[in-house]
């Protein structure tokens, strides 16, 4: 699962799975926040980056996805899992967003 989330991370940064799917809630949420754009202020930027699931969640998240791949995950946590993922999914737009007001702002 790491992989596969990796690249699923990597997608959405990228604005890929935006234009793919615009009325799903991550596309939606990735409007409203402006994803594209990068005006956060440093200081919140950096905040943003420190953002990450704490290791219990990890923790959980890694049990979730030995228990879907093993197929033996109940209807309960297969909706846990699914969240876990559009939470990745916010957090790694939110990072993305914090990477390009970084970027954008550096003097050179």
């Amino acid at each position: 699962m790491g992989t596969e989330r990796q690249r699923e991370r990597k997608h959405m940064a990228s604005g890929q799975a935006l234009k793919r799917d615009a009325s799903s809630e991550i596309a939606i949420f990735g409007r409203l926040i402006k994803a594209d754009k990068t005006d956060l202020s440093r200081e919140l930027a950096r905040y943003i980056l420190t953002l990450g699931f704490d290791e219990e969640d990890q923790n959980r998240m890694s049990e979730l996805a030995w228990k879907n791949q093993e197929g033996s995950l109940s209807s309960d946590e297969k909706a846990e899992l699914e969240n876990f993922v559009k939470a990745g999914h916010l957090l790694a737009l939110l990072h993305s967003k914090a990477r390009k007001t970084l970027k954008a702002s550096k003097v050179f």
